[in-house]
């Protein structure tokens, strides 16, 4: 089953080219890293997906449903969407439970009672992601790690097909990184996970559970394979960041090493 098919996908805004002519599929149960240097295009890739980024030219179909032939809203009820510019839309007195509820419309917000069931499942997706004691704390009051499980919670409420992670890394310290991604290879590894696109520019971020990687470049797809066709050439991330780089591997996990540029 294709999870995602973009076709020859192109964005332009005020005369500024965003992407370029991007083609890209995932197949179920593949885990993919989309990695580029900042300005690449990553995010926006993302919001093409999610619909909410319209592409200048190309085609997007997302669980085989075709965009501008189906319910957006019905469909982002299937895609789980964590982002930090999330947090800026979430009120600080918003309590981690109402937040997860609120994934059931994939709004920021609650505008209706929910089931008994649904607070279950809510309690549930909490719990996936080790946050179930702080469910009635206020989200402001959490820390970032904290606010980043509360986010991945609302995202798995529909037991999404896909869910996409837009540097949910960014701000935090290296050991609750080091947490919070060992929490992503736990859920990558249940075997009702979804197909999951962890966005980032860090590559030792991209841990086993990872299968395939895509590299962005100014807006271009430079390549698309295997993890270990990608992160394995130094020739291939020297492009995509601009600089001569080499990389190393140690306990599965690989390290981009940037040499001196003076």
């Amino acid at each position: 089953m294709t999870i995602v098919a973009l076709d020859s996908i192109s964005l332009r805004r005020d005369q500024r080219t965003i992407l370029d002519n991007v083609s890209w599929s995932i197949e179920k149960g593949q885990h993919w890293a989309v990695l580029g240097a900042n300005g690449s295009g990553k995010t926006s890739l993302l919001k093409v997906t999610i619909g909410d980024e319209w592409p200048t030219e190309g085609t997007v179909e997302v669980l085989g449903e075709r965009f501008g032939a189906c319910s957006l809203h019905d469909l982002r009820k299937k895609v789980g969407w964590v982002s930090s510019a999330l947090e800026h839309k979430i009120h600080g007195w918003d309590t981690a439970l109402d937040i997860t509820l609120s994934g059931f419309e994939a709004s920021l917000g609650l505008y209706r009672e929910f089931t008994d069931e649904e607070l279950g499942l809510a309690m549930h997706s909490l719990s996936l992601v080790r946050a179930a004691d702080y469910a009635d704390a206020e989200y402001g009051k959490l820390s970032q790690g904290e606010q980043q499980r509360v986010l991945i919670a609302r995202a798995l409420v529909n037991r999404p097909a896909l869910m996409i992670l837009d540097e949910p890394c960014a701000g935090l310290d290296p050991v609750a990184r080091a947490v919070f991604l060992g929490d992503l290879q736990k859920l990558a590894g249940r075997a009702d996970s979804s197909a999951m696109v962890l966005v980032t520019h860090h590559i030792e971020e991209i841990d086993d559970w990872i299968t395939h990687v895509l590299l962005l470049k100014a807006g271009r797809a430079i390549a698309s394979a295997p993890k270990k066709d990608i992160l394995g050439s130094a020739e291939l991330l020297s492009d995509v960041f601009g600089a001569k780089c080499t990389v190393t591997r140690a306990d599965g996990r690989y390290f981009l090493h940037v040499q001196n540029t003076h």
